[in-house]
């Protein structure tokens, strides 16, 4: 879910702030977009004196679920934050202690707001009375992990970060929510501290009267995210129809940095956790600007944003398992509420297993009241487009990335994701030629995911972590070397040819290892949909001199050597055999487990495949086909049937 991600990528590396520089918001434009605002500031959804629309929704189990878990709020405190708390970041890098203990102060005003508007009864007033004054008293809304110099902490600063501007819009959308339900101190403290702390700071950014915090010309979701959250407090809280104009213009022009940082094929290279949450947010961006302005400011137009848009029903290996490239959970899915807004907005039917049948969740706030009452959406349902599902294929041309089904091959058992790409994307991972392979609707071989966050994620010691460099990949290792971060190093696409029973990919990866001797490599994957399904990845390299080779699979299963050439792995009620072939010698095959806090309970392990002896030129063909049902008796990593190294 979209909150479950925003928690997350509130981890977005930290950048230094940009130059005093005044951003040119024309006048002209800010006065024609102030003839398209109503009168008085709104925000999404329906204030709780619409009886009847919260009626309906309270009759529907899944609300009345929602008040029932809130009522937990009645008998539990508030859970205490302090100074050392928030301190504990930059004494040890540790950001889950705060984020623990704030989020849950957090969800209690969304979930708070949300039972009351269903309920009416002005039991959970108190609740939010009692949380709001808590999180006013806070020294900053900004997260300790943004705040490394510690500025906002000692007031010395008030920027705008990824938290701050979603409470801002929570503590708005609130205010108008509940309107005159809220005593006048709380609805004073609201618009005072928004102003404070969210709308004059960013006033005073875009008019360079301080220096901009970076994300303001930042491509990546940060930009999204806090331009939602700035635009959509100012709409719902500011009385001035001109000055709210003022920001909704800001936000159409610097909105243009998100989607400049999306190639033109929609690939998200943050993965499709931060889709969920940037571009998420970029579409509650749109929905709120196009409420205000009755449909007449439109930022969600043009070939380009439908491309991004439909990168979240196009990126499905197969029905719910994703790949999990970048900084992204293993176990993340495209999050229904978007992909129903885009399927309206672009006519779509979406499959059954992708529909939402429930109601979201009630934190973000202003994303339960927009969702909450789909009839008020503004986007409008064209002509149904032609569009019956991913297909056998999706290929991102620029991204470098191909997702590769079964199509009409029903035999087919095996789906796959392979990656070109290059080290230097939005939350980058050293992946160049990483791939998936998922089978029986389960992801076998695997690429890790994202680690837990914490300082030493977004430092200079990034890629000491295991899974973030190329070690935790399933991709060559050559010379003893792992793959180098940057742009420079990026997979070369040699030829594609995608055929009704087969897709090819290859790549050359020589610019990813910093390697002087290396003359070639070249990794060429081969799909094909028939038989059952296989995966073909052919490494051929040469050198100037004799030098190691090696390449790897990765797995959260387990695994067994059955024969020279062969290995099982499975993974639950799926597996795979995979033949491996040496040019000129039998593999030498190593296992060794990676120890990386992952935020689950279990262990990805490496299987190398390596060439016994250094040697100048060579071929490594591995094939991976399906397998029968899993066998009983497998030890982890196969202990006793290869060499396991600890």
């Amino acid at each position: 879910c979209i909150l479950f991600v925003a928690v997350m990528a509130s981890a977005a590396m930290a950048r230094a702030a940009a130059p005093t520089t005044r951003i040119e918001i024309p006048a002209e434009r800010v006065r024609e977009i102030a003839a398209m605002l109503p009168e008085r500031p709104r925000g999404l959804g329906r204030p709780i004196v619409d009886r009847a629309a919260w009626e309906a929704l309270a009759s529907r189990p899944e609300y009345r679920a929602v008040c029932k878990e809130a009522e937990a709020l009645l008998r539990k405190p508030l859970p205490a934050t302090s100074d050392d708390l928030y301190l504990e970041f930059s004494r040890t890098g540790n950001r889950t202690k705060w984020q623990d203990v704030n989020f849950k102060r957090r969800s209690r005003l969304d979930q708070a707001v949300l039972a009351e508007c269903l309920e009416n009864r002005g039991r959970f007033l108190p609740v939010f009375a009692e949380t709001l004054r808590s999180v006013c008293d806070e020294r900053t809304w900004v997260m300790p992990a943004h705040d490394g110099g510690l500025a906002n902490f000692h007031g010395k600063a008030r920027d705008i970060d990824l938290a701050s501007a979603s409470l801002g819009w929570t503590l708005a959308t609130a205010h108008w929510l509940l309107a005159d339900r809220l005593e006048p101190a709380s609805r004073q403290l609201i618009r005072e501290q928004v102003r404070q702390r969210v709308l004059e700071p960013f006033k005073e950014m875009v008019e360079g009267r301080r220096r901009a915090n970076w994300w303001l010309t930042g491509s990546n979701n940060w930009n999204a995210v806090c331009l939602s959250g700035v635009t959509g407090a100012a709409l719902a809280l500011i009385d001035s129809r001109e000055e709210r104009a003022y920001y909704v213009a800001a936000a159409e022009k610097l909105s243009r940095n998100f989607l400049a940082g999306i190639p033109a094929d929609g690939y998200c290279t943050e993965g499709v956790g931060y889709w969920n949450y940037g571009f998420g947010h970029y579409v509650l961006l749109a929905e709120t600007i196009l409420q205000a302005t009755g449909g007449r400011v439109d930022l969600l137009q043009g070939e380009h944003v439908r491309r991004i848009a439909m990168y979240g029903l196009e990126i499905e290996i197969a029905p719910g398992v994703c790949p999990s490239f970048s900084d992204c959970s293993v176990n993340t899915r495209p999050a229904k509420p978007l992909a129903a807004y885009i399927a309206r907005r672009w006519g779509l039917t979406l499959p059954a297993a992708a529909q939402q049948k429930t109601a979201t969740r009630p934190e973000p706030l202003y994303q339960a009241a927009l969702y909450a009452f789909p009839g008020d959406l503004a986007a409008t349902r064209p002509a149904p487009a032609d569009w019956a599902g991913p297909g056998p294929r999706s290929w991102f041309d620029v991204g470098g990335v191909l997702v590769a089904r079964p199509g009409s091959h029903r035999d087919c058992r095996m789906a796959v994701a392979l990656k070109g790409g290059h080290n230097a994307e939005e939350h980058n991972h050293n992946d160049v030629g990483s791939y998936i392979v998922v089978v029986d609707g389960r992801a076998v071989l695997v690429d890790p995911g994202a680690e837990v966050y914490t300082a030493r994620t977004f430092s200079a010691h990034r890629y000491d972590s295991r899974v973030i460099n190329s070690f935790g990949h399933p991709v060559p290792r050559v010379a003893g070397q792992l793959q180098r971060t940057g742009r420079e190093a990026r997979a070369v696409v040699v030829r594609t040819d995608f055929t009704e029973a087969a897709d090819t990919l290859a790549l050359d990866l020589r610019s990813a290892y910093n390697v002087p001797a290396l003359k070639k490599l070249e990794r060429t994957f081969v799909y094909s949909r028939a038989d059952g399904g296989s995966l073909t990845i052919t490494d051929e390299f040469a050198f100037e001199k004799p030098q190691a080779f090696g390449t790897a699979m990765v797995t959260f299963g387990t695994w067994r050597r059955l024969g020279p050439d062969t290995l099982r792995i499975e993974d639950g009620p799926a597996a795979v055999e995979a033949t491996v072939a040496l040019e000129g010698a039998e593999p030498a095959v190593q296992a060794e487990e990676i120890h990386e806090d992952l935020g689950g309970t279990r262990t990805p392990v490496r299987i190398g495949i390596e060439y016994p002896n250094p040697t100048p030129t060579g071929r490594i063909r591995v094939q991976i086909r399906p397998a029968a049902a899993p066998s009983a008796g497998m030890e982890r990593g196969g202990a006793g049937q290869g060499l396991i190294a600890r």
